[in-house]
């Protein structure tokens, strides 16, 4: 971790949670060619989280059943897998010199993807005053309000986080740390917790 200062955290971001006997982590490099080209990477790398968390799980056996956990389980950890990587490469700072990073921790009853990115100022800001927002408001509320802006042609959504709490019933916690080497950028640390 990069020496920092002036931390910010947001929902209840514990950096230390408890180590995991089955966990993945991934590093993609900012500086490795266009981002454009390396896009569909990011969703190859989220169907392999997907498909790898998803062999801890059984597949039901009775065909009557409406709900089979091991395809549920890789739905749900490609989906969020994909939406946290892209906002990762989204907003990361090219300049940062430093890798994008995602991992996925299985517990007993839940799967922790920590994704971690290297940000300007001026996006871990805006980043900041939607967490705000969000958590001053209904997440399903909020989440129709930005899809009408969508629809009007307005603004950033942030669409895939409020899905994520909508439709999975993902938690998060955010924390942002400004690098003492470099202050003009800020280390962006996101935990969502997913119940199995």
């Amino acid at each position: 971790m990069l020496e920092t200062s002036a931390t910010r955290t947001y929902g209840d971001f514990n950096g230390a949670f408890p180590a995991s006997n089955e966990y993945l982590t991934l590093h993609f490099s900012p500086t490795t060619g266009p981002r454009n080209q390396r896009w569909r990477n990011y969703g190859l790398s989220a169907d392999f989280l997907g498909d790898y968390f998803a062999t801890f799980f059984p597949g039901n056996e009775e065909a009557q059943s409406k709900i089979n956990l091991r395809n549920a389980v890789k739905g749900s950890v490609s989906f969020m897998a994909n939406e946290l990587l892209e906002n990762a490469v989204k907003y990361n700072d090219a300049q940062s010199n430093r890798p994008i990073q995602i991992s996925l921790h299985l517990f007993e009853a839940q799967i922790i993807f920590q994704a971690i990115n290297y940000s300007s100022v001026e996006a871990a800001t805006k980043y900041e005053s939607f967490i705000q927002e969000l958590n001053a408001s209904d997440p399903e509320e909020m989440y129709n309000q930005r899809m009408e802006k969508i629809a009007l042609g307005g603004g950033e959504s942030c669409i895939g986080i409020l899905t994520m709490i909508n439709d999975y019933g993902a938690t998060f916690a955010w924390q942002f740390q400004s690098c003492q080497s470099t202050p003009q950028i800020i280390e962006v640390n996101v935990m969502a917790s997913l119940q199995v």
